[in-house]
């Protein structure tokens, strides 16, 4: 069939649409049914033809693309029939908008393109067209070709979705055709190109992937085309890359970064290629194009929004903002509100004002203001205000801002017009912006406009008045507002708030400005004229400008947020308490209440109250949380009090003194203002005079009494609460008063239910006997429990007066020292209270203990902590195990009493029965119980050193008697070869030393033995042969039993030293030295030197006084032995290396020794006649009088034994040897005192004299 045969055609649609010669032999499906009849397989054979004209060529396209357009669905099915011609369609349309030059060809058939590929939806067909793309790219020899392959990419990137990231993916140096085609000197090309980079930066995927190849290579080339573009294609294209690129912080950073190297190269006036993106966009902001200056300033937005800290000084230093503020007198509200947002992001930066741009554009930012408040846009007034409140907050005091009053005054008329908006949320910010306006430093430009600033006022006032029109519902107290309208009344509280802060800096201004004559009132007003310009006149509106409803809608607006946000009502409360707000609410009710009038303010205010005492009572910060059985009733008497108050504070008072019979609803109201003035003093607002408020409250407390009344514990509680603080130190609660107090306690299950955590209520309840013996024990179980501070702060071992201590502590000591007896009190928690109470009472004891050494406490301790330890052993009997968990810390607390006294004491009948007690107690323990053996073997150990001679036998004799506690010994002795460094080693080092005390104690005084205590000889010298990283002390504790054991010469009846198992037969040299050994004394002695040379000031002296028992021993059993000993060659090493410490280091007890041992066993090569005549001249030069006691012994031994052993023949050096020992013991000079002797080292209590003589 050929095209005359169809009915449908016309001669001239058929010589243009069809190929006449081929168009018979096409399938009648290819033809579209409906005009325009396009065949599609004409098509194909005519548009590749190059016999065809162009305009033939370019009707076919269009009359197609007019059939996609019209006839989407039949077209699509057309193409889609067969795949293999729908790709050779696309490919015929690329080629023939490839091949042509005319520019509405090319535009024609990459719309047929686009709409058809978005059509199809076909994979083949995209990858087709674009593999088409890439190919031609990849031929061209130079991009000027490439606009039409550029554009079509864009948009094609454009319309479909994810082709952006395959491309980038699968077409990588595609990036390399782009780079070229953005360096081609041709603008349309340029474009063309920047708009496909745009279309493939708007996919983060591929944003990331194109990361590096940004950074690298484009950034530079972007920037420079961005310069240098002419062409508004070029410029809009460039653009909308640079907005796209402006999304990622990564691109922002890196653009930035630019800037910031150009900008520093040009300010050393080096030339530099790069170009800096501040000084592009001011470039657009010149131009004249408003579109360009809207992207521009779009652009810089999109920059700063990322990080004003960064970005906003580069901007600044650019003189952005200077032509941003020309910009807000444009006529176009787009370009004036994309001004609005650059100048509130750079607000941000400290620089945009101590540059003064503020002060240069302030004038337009008004101008601006007051035009636009003229159009309908509510958007751009809320932005413009937004600004103008941020300048004027930011605006530092010292530039002022307003350089003339009558700026000022156009300012104040803008304000004005804007809060009287009718649009809340541009009244909203119009009341932010009045309240950074009201500022001293906005004012200061004489005359100050006061008529102006009270008629600002009155604006802000009444439309405060007006929003809050709407009443809100009123809700009978104790009930809950309706959710419907939370919404609201959150809107209309914020809205309040910022009035009343308005407000506030209103007054604040004006009493700023009572202080400077200038500015007292108008210079310019006129002679006889009534003076309203004045501050006299503002100060006076602003006094009378509190109107009762706006102080109703406030209170109801904060009332409202207790149950608007539930989980910030107690934080909210408190804040308010803190605030004065129950001060304020009392003076609102005594002010506008009084009768009748106002009782919405008043049920208000009373509604008010009533939750915010309700939540300050339920979760409270001093005090127990009130039980819901409590908070009913304090509800209760709340509803009925409050609405009848409305009296002045005094008025109050005089009513809580009343003697008079109460009736019951006149007693509420005493319950509600009692409780009302609790919960202002405990949140510091003291507005009612203490003394006459410590009156009232005692004859409130009498009135009960005498009708025979019982307070609730709530009132209880305030009233004592106000009386502990209200009462003056000259001031004392009568008896009558006091017995009152006790009997309504006594009426209270449980003292907590009336206690608040405070020192003078403490006081209160410790400065009266009556109330302490009956209360005290409870009071202060409550304080303790109630302490925060952290006790272990407090140094145990810090010297007395120089602990610091908290201000609740001190006013504690401060009772103590006034009554002792507390102490028996505190004695009494330590023992009976929970673990980590008794640690603080005992934290405190011992530090009082420390820091009062002039208060005297033994005593009394002694004999109560007596009675305490004699029913603890009756309760528990046999084993250690089941005593209380706190008896450790009463031992530690007794321990510390007797450790802090110096002076020997007779031990009297308490306290021998004392020791008898913990001796007992000892004797029940294991060694496992270490929490209450260390402390008991402390004050064992004081025992027989810190007491009288006599008094150390009796104490000596009842440690005997126990034979528990000898085989305890025994047991903790044999753990050291065990357990040496594990955390029980202070409890070793106790039980060594206390064993050498008794041992001691017993061959000196012959007393009974009744069970000996056995000790492996060989371990003891092996440990201090051969020690293992054993603590200091406690290998002085071993030397100081094995020094008692050399002394007693091993013939002690308490401590038998026992052999080893598998030992070797003693040699007739060993025998004679008997127990010992040989080589254990050779041994013994590299021990010795070995633990001498660690320096340790304890562990030297233990080491010497060893080493003096061991060569007295030998020198018993064989002098030449002892003389052997004494001069092996390695102790004169020993002790060159103990003087190796600097000037005059022979000055010290133990070198002084050990130099005495030396000379008394003769030995000439340790120490010679030349080097003690240089100890002779060094000492005659030393200051003696620095020295302390044991030192000046020290070296007068060793004089002595000098001159007694002969070793001087130099006559004049055997003069100074006399001189100076002349000077030792006639005591001409004053020594330092000794030092403390008896310590408590690692929680080991030691004593100096016992480890040193």
């Amino acid at each position: 069939m050929t095209a005359t045969d169809h009915p449908a055609f016309g001669r001239d649609e058929e010589a243009v649409l069809l190929l006449e010669r081929t168009h018979h032999r096409h399938d009648p499906r290819w033809l579209l049914p409906v005009s325009p009849h396009v065949c599609l397989a004409c098509a194909l054979e005519l548009l590749p033809e190059p016999g065809v004209s162009l305009v033939r060529k370019k009707h076919v396209v269009f009359c197609f693309q007019d059939a996609l357009v019209r006839h989407t669905c039949l077209v699509t099915q057309l193409v889609a029939q067969d795949l293999r011609v729908c790709i050779r369609l696309v490919r015929v349309l690329f080629g023939l908008l490839n091949s042509v030059e005319d520019g509405s060809v090319a535009d024609l058939c990459t719309e047929v393109l686009i709409q058809l590929t978005t059509q199809l939806k076909l994979e083949q067909v995209i990858h087709c067209l674009v593999s088409e793309c890439y190919r031609e790219l990849c031929c061209m020899s130079s991009m000027g070709g490439s606009l039409a392959i550029m554009t079509l990419l864009g948009k094609l990137v454009d319309a479909v979705s994810g082709l952006a990231d395959e491309l980038v993916m699968e077409h990588g140096t595609l990036m390399e055709h782009l780079l070229r085609g953005l360096v081609y000197p041709n603008e349309a090309v340029q474009a063309s190109v920047c708009y496909l980079y745009g279309k493939l930066y708007s996919s983060p995927t591929a944003a990331e992937m194109l990361a590096g190849h940004f950074r690298e290579k484009l950034c530079p080339l972007f920037l420079s085309t961005l310069n240098n573009a002419q062409t508004k294609d070029l410029q809009f294209n460039c653009l909308g890359l640079l907005r796209q690129l402006l999304k990622y912080d990564l691109f922002v950073s890196v653009i930035m970064s630019k800037s910031v190297l150009v900008e520093s190269a040009e300010s050393v006036e080096r030339p530099s290629r790069e170009t800096s993106l501040p000084l592009v966009l001011k470039k657009f902001l010149l131009s004249r194009d408003e579109i360009l200056q809207v992207a521009s300033s779009h652009c810089i937005t999109a920059v700063l929004v990322h990080s004003p800290a960064k970005h906003a000084a580069a901007f600044i230093h650019a003189d952005i903002p200077e032509f941003l503020f020309e910009h807000l007198s444009a006529s176009s509200e787009v370009l004036v509100w994309s001004s609005y947002n650059c100048l509130i992001l750079l607000a941000e930066e400290p620089l945009f004002f101590s540059k003064c741009h503020t002060v240069y554009g302030i004038e337009a930012v008004v101008r601006s203001l007051q035009g636009s408040l003229q159009m309908t846009n509510t958007e751009l007034h809320k932005q413009g205000l937004l600004l103008f409140a941020e300048i004027l907050t930011r605006q530092p005091e010292e530039i002022r801002l307003f350089t003339s009053s009558a700026m000022c005054r156009d300012a104040n008329r803008a304000l004005q017009e804007a809060v009287s908006s009718p649009v809340v949320d541009v009244a909203a910010e119009a009341l932010r912006a009045i309240s950074a306006f009201l500022r001293k430093d906005h004012q200061s430009s004489l005359p100050v406009q006061y008529r102006a600033l009270r008629a600002l006022l009155e604006a802000m006032l009444s439309r405060c008045m007006e929003f809050s029109q709407t009443p809100l519902n009123r809700r009978p107290l104790g009930h809950a507002c309706s959710g419907n309208s939370e919404k609201a009344t959150l809107r209309m509280g914020k809205f309040l708030l910022s009035t009343l802060e308005g407000f506030r800096n209103a007054c604040r201004l004006a009493v700023e400005f009572q202080g400077e004559p200038s500015t007292q009132e108008n210079p310019f007003t006129a002679p006889g004229a009534e003076k309203e310009d004045t501050l006299e006149a503002f100060s006076r509106y602003s006094e009378e400008a509190m109107h009762p409803s706006l102080m109703e809608v406030f209170l109801s607006v904060l009332h409202s947020l207790f149950v608007i946000v539930p989980h910030m009502k107690v934080k909210f409360s408190r804040k308010l308490a803190d605030s004065s707000f129950i001060r304020l609410a009392l003076e609102l009710k005594a002010k506008f209440c009084n009768g009748q009038s106002h009782s919405s303010l008043n049920q208000v205010c009373s509604s008010f109250l009533y939750y915010m005492c309700l939540n300050l009572l339920s979760a409270p910060e001093k005090t127990e949380p009130l039980s819901q059985e409590e908070l009913s009733a304090v509800s209760e008497f709340l509803q009925h009090g409050l609405p009848q108050i409305s009296s002045r504070t005094r008025e109050s008072l005089a009513f809580l003194s009343d003697r008079q019979y109460v009736e019951a609803a006149a007693r509420q109201r005493q319950y509600c203002i009692l409780l009302l003035f609790y919960l202002a003093h405990i949140h510091d607002d003291r507005f009612v005079p203490e003394a006459e408020l410590f009156v009232a409250v005692q004859s409130f407390l009498l009135s009960l009494q005498d009708q025979g009344e019982c307070p609730p514990p709530t009132a209880c509680k305030a009233s004592l609460y106000l009386l502990a603080m209200c009462q003056d130190r000259d001031s004392a609660l009568s008896e009558t008063v006091i017995s009152a107090i006790r009997k309504f306690l006594e009426g209270i299950s449980d003292l907590r239910l009336v206690y608040t955590h405070h020192p003078l209520l403490l006081r209160l309840f410790l400065l009266y006997p009556e109330l302490m013996s009956r209360f005290g024990y409870r009071v202060l179980e409550l304080w303790f429990s109630w302490e925060e501070c952290n006790y272990e702060n407090l140094d145990h071992d810090s010297s007395p007066g120089c602990a610091i201590l908290p201000a609740s502590l001190a006013a504690l000591f401060q009772m103590l020292r006034s009554t002792p007896s507390i102490l028996l009190i505190l004695l009494d928690l330590v023992y009976s209270s929970p673990v980590d109470t008794a640690r603080k009472v005992l934290v405190v004891l011992g530090t009082f203990i420390r820091e009062n050494e002039d208060v005297e406490v033994g005593g009394l301790i002694r004999g109560h902590f007596l009675l305490i330890l004699q029913h603890l052993l009756v309760e528990c009997g046999a084993p250690a195990s089941g005593v209380s968990g706190n008896l450790p810390l009463l031992l530690n607390l007794l321990s510390l009493v007797q450790l802090r006294s110096e002076s020997e004491q007779e031990l009297d009948s308490m306290a021998m029965k004392l020791l008898h007690q913990v001796t007992k107690l000892c004797g029940k323990c294991s060694p496992a119980d270490v929490d209450i053996l260390q402390p008991s073997f402390n004050f064992l150990y004081w025992s027989l050193h810190r007491t009288t001679p006599s008094s150390q036998k009796r104490a000596a004799a009842v440690l005997l008697s126990c034979t528990a506690l000898v085989e305890l010994l025994e047991k903790m002795l044999a753990l050291t070869w065990t357990e040496a460094g594990s955390p029980r080693t202070p409890l070793l080092c106790s039980a060594w030393l206390l064993t050498a005390s008794i041992s001691v104690q017993q061959h000196d005084g012959n007393l009974q033995v009744h069970q000996t205590l056995s000790v492996e000889l060989s371990q003891v010298l092996k440990a201090l042969s051969f020690p293992k990283k054993k603590s200091a002390l406690l290998s002085a504790a071993i030397l100081r039993f094995l020094r008692t054991a050399l002394k007693q010469r091993f013939s002690s009846a308490l401590v038998a030293l026992v052999p080893s198992g598998g030992q070797p037969l003693p040699t007739p040299e060993d025998t004679v030295l008997a127990p010992l050994e040989t080589s254990q004394v050779l041994s013994l002695l590299i021990g010795l030197q070995n633990l001498l040379v660690q320096k340790d000031p304890l562990l030297s002296q233990a080491c010497v006084g060893c080493l003096e028992a061991l060569l007295d021993y030998l020198h018993a059993r064989s002098p030449d032995i002892a003389l052997h000993v004494a001069s092996q060659p390695w102790n004169r090493f020993l002790l060159f290396t103990l003087l190796d410490a600097g000037e005059n280091s022979f000055l010290r007890p133990e070198i002084l020794r050990l130099m005495t041992v030396f000379v008394q066993y003769q030995s000439n090569n340790i120490l010679s006649r030349e080097e003690v005549g240089l100890i002779l001249q060094a000492e005659a030069l030393a200051d003696l009088s620095t020295l302390p006691s044991d030192t000046l012994q020290a070296l007068r031994g060793f004089f002595l034994q000098v001159q007694s052993a002969g070793l001087l023949t130099d006559h004049n050096k055997i003069q100074t040897l006399q001189a100076s020992l002349e000077r030792l013991c006639s005591r001409t000079f004053p020594a330092q005192p000794a030092l403390q002797d008896m310590l408590c080292l690692g929680g080991v209590a030691v004593s100096l004299s016992h480890i040193r003589d």
